[in-house]
């Protein structure tokens, strides 16, 4: 990236209080402005909370366009990802930057499938937990230990040791999801079975019992594998950017993808299909439709409609198109499409694309409002939601922890302030104090 040109600060008009800093140029997107002396030139920091306008890293990745609609991994368009590829070749995108081969493909398969058992004491780690414990509560806890069980390869400055510990990751999140799905509802572990598919694997692992024979459905399971692909990576988003500050201590990536997960947990990020399924109960009925929209535009009511919008796209969603397409699949694969809640998210669904009120401010369905539905109908818990969106998410997170790693530029991550307590006070004895 070569530096295109300058910008000045000016604090305050007085030439001594100036300074110019390079803008530098990505690939695509917006210039970004290199401060790193800004300190050391100006005595002052930027304040810029959340890091809206912050650019933490240079990344190869993955690129946003959210005034356009545009996601690409590694420059490929999500759409042409999601219709053309399976999720472990997406996997291979991402990690090494290209697509696979044939032969590529087949041995990256086979890696990965190779490595989806874990240690059989983790099981005795599982029981540790309450029977009623939430999943991701779980999911935190076992990623994070993985690292007592497979410390042979934790050398984050290896390049053969970061990249096993890639393939212990992406092989056995489903494994462990599905674990943490069983114990809860306190039905037997099902161990992996290598003629699968990855997806098909997972659905297998949450849904087999011993006493039957598990029979795949394809349909579901290509819907199960699109879920993955759209949600891998999503550039530089709070659990990712955790990620990154965790692994630039130095921490072992099983560390850093459970502060990951930990990120994910919140509402705000990664719980948001769940709070899709929330307000549908919440409506309750086709019939409350209106007076709900009715709701979501009066500022004065509260009521919010989850699943619509998005703070990054302010155009539509592109993932949201294809997860429409994916839902549709599912509820006609399944016969649902006269099912209450079902009826009542497309009742919806039909008012948002048609009503001026949404169309005008774009707040179209967002890919959490489909792939809600979409897992319900499944027959996937709301409360397992988060945990698969964190076993989709992991091969990015890797992806990211392994591009920081190799950064030469990359520092242990630390971010200024703006102090507004009290200014330096003296210490009062005790019997002196108010």
């Amino acid at each position: 990236m070569d530096k295109k040109t300058t910008a000045k600060l000016d604090l305050s008009g007085d030439a001594k209080n100036s300074a110019e800093f390079p803008v530098i140029a990505g690939s695509i997107g917006p210039d970004v402005v290199d401060i790193r002396t800004l300190l050391s030139k100006t005595g002052a920091f930027t304040y810029d909370p959340g890091f809206m306008s912050t650019a933490s890293c240079r990344s190869k990745i993955t690129f946003i366009d959210g005034d356009e609609g545009v996601l690409l991994y590694r420059g490929y368009p999500i759409e042409q990802l999601a219709e053309s590829c399976d999720f472990l070749e997406v996997c291979h995108l991402l990690i090494y930057g290209e697509l696979p081969n044939q032969k590529q493909k087949d041995k990256f398969d086979s890696i990965i499938t190779r490595h989806t058992m874990v240690h059989d004491q983790i099981d005795n780690f599982f029981r540790g937990f309450r029977r009623d414990a939430h999943p991701m509560a779980i999911m935190v806890g076992a990623v994070g230990g993985l690292s007592a069980f497979y410390h042979d390869s934790l050398d984050v400055n290896d390049s053969t040791n970061r990249e096993i510990s890639a393939f212990r990751l992406i092989a056995k999140m489903p494994t462990l999801t599905a674990m943490a799905y069983k114990y809860s509802i306190g039905q037997p572990f099902v161990y992996p079975d290598n003629s699968l598919s990855y997806a098909a694997n997972f659905k297998r692992m949450m849904f087999a019992v011993p006493t039957e024979k598990f029979e795949v459905n394809d349909v579901l399971v290509r819907a199960l594998d699109r879920i993955l692909i759209l949600h891998a990576d999503h550039e530089q988003n709070a659990s990712t950017s955790t990620v990154r500050l965790a692994g630039s201590s130095g921490a072992n990536p099983y560390a850093c993808i459970a502060a990951g997960i930990a990120c994910l947990w919140g509402p705000a990020h990664g719980g948001a299909n769940e709070a899709c399924l929330d307000m549908l109960e919440e409506i309750g009925d086709v019939s409350k439709v209106g007076h709900y929209i009715e709701k979501a535009k009066d500022k004065e009511s509260g009521f919010r409609l989850m699943g619509f919008g998005h703070r990054v796209y302010k155009n539509y969603d592109p993932r949201a198109k294809l997860m429409r397409e994916t839902c549709h699949e599912v509820l006609g694969e399944l016969g649902l499409e006269n099912d209450r809640l079902f009826k009542l998210a497309m009742a919806l669904e039909k008012i948002a694309l048609e009503d001026d009120y949404f169309v005008t401010r774009k707040l179209y369905p967002n890919v959490d409002f489909y792939s809600g539905i979409v897992q319900r109908a499944m027959g996937i818990p709301n409360n397992m939601f988060t945990c698969i969106f964190s076993l989709a998410r992991t091969v990015g997170w890797i992806a990211q922890w392994m591009e920081m790693i190799s950064d030469p530029e990359q520092k242990i991550g630390r971010p200024r302030q703006l102090y507004t307590g009290e200014v330096r006070r003296e210490v009062k004895k005790l019997e002196e104090r108010s």
